[in-house]
């Protein structure tokens, strides 16, 4: 089994703030409280057990789904209080990487890509059937500009869904459980990938999981959401977490309930 990719941010910038965020569903509160903050260049987890609100945090962050209380800072610019142009700015500056790749059945890989820049950009056909091409290649799929996604593999699907989530060369690329539904190896290759498209791309990168392996290969900064306590109960490296929490929650998360060995 090979090591653990690891990759440190150096960057202080704060590029995303998230203050006294409260997550409800009519009058039972999911989530309060919720205070962190992501630096520029972060690959970030959101991590804890199932159900415990990660997927509907993403949303919040992104737009989809407005909190009951609290705010999302985007470089200094209050995501909800903005008005819906000022929004629409800023959504542009995310891109999504859903669970199932959200890819459309009925269209070609390369149709999917081009789609956000048809949209969103007067590029013209050429050009867009360039970058189409080019972010395919960024993710190895390179040459399957004409394949359907029922012709494509799990993991092809999602790597051609993140190259349609960077089709705009997105400042954020959010991923809800991109190791959903995949085997180990086409896993560790999507961790890689992820990592490997942060440094070069120096995009900052939010990851909703609770994977194991991905949160101790790809992660610098993380925080745990704690379905009992309805909060964030523990924020930092992972793997500083694993070694120095003395939350019995954290560390049974992050040992799969063994609990540290003892040396």
């Amino acid at each position: 089994m090979n090591a653990p990719v690891k990759r440190l941010s150096n960057n202080n910038e704060i590029v995303i703030e998230v203050k006294d965020l409260e997550m409800a569903y009519g009058s039972f509160v999911l989530m309060r409280d919720l205070n962190f903050s992501i630096r520029k260049g972060d690959i970030f987890i959101i991590m804890g057990g199932s159900g415990c609100g990660k997927s509907t945090l993403m949303k919040q962050m992104v737009g989809l789904k407005e909190p009951a209380g609290g705010r999302v800072f985007y470089d200094g610019v209050s995501f909800w209080e903005a008005e819906p142009q000022e929004q629409e700015r800023l959504k542009r500056r995310f891109g999504i990487l859903f669970q199932s790749g959200a890819l459309w059945s009925s269209m070609t890989l390369a149709e999917n890509v081009a789609l956000p820049l048809e949209q969103y950009t007067d590029l013209s056909p050429g050009q867009i059937q360039e970058l189409v091409s080019f972010k395919l290649a960024l993710v190895g799929l390179g040459g399957f500009e004409d394949f359907y996604p029922s012709e494509l593999s799990g993991g092809m699907k999602k790597r051609a869904g993140l190259a349609r989530a960077m089709a705009l060369d997105p400042d954020f690329l959010f991923f809800d459980e991109p190791s959903a539904g995949l085997d180990p190896v086409s896993a560790r290759l999507l961790d890689d990938l992820i990592i490997e498209l942060s440094e070069s791309l120096g995009t900052t990168v939010i990851v909703v999981t609770h994977e194991l392996a991905s949160i101790f290969a790809i992660g610098t900064n993380s925080v745990f959401l704690d379905p009992d306590a309805k909060t964030i109960t523990a924020v930092g490296d992972p793997r500083k977490l694993l070694t120095e929490s003395e939350d019995p929650k954290v560390v049974s998360f992050l040992t799969r309930g063994e609990g540290r060995k003892k040396k």
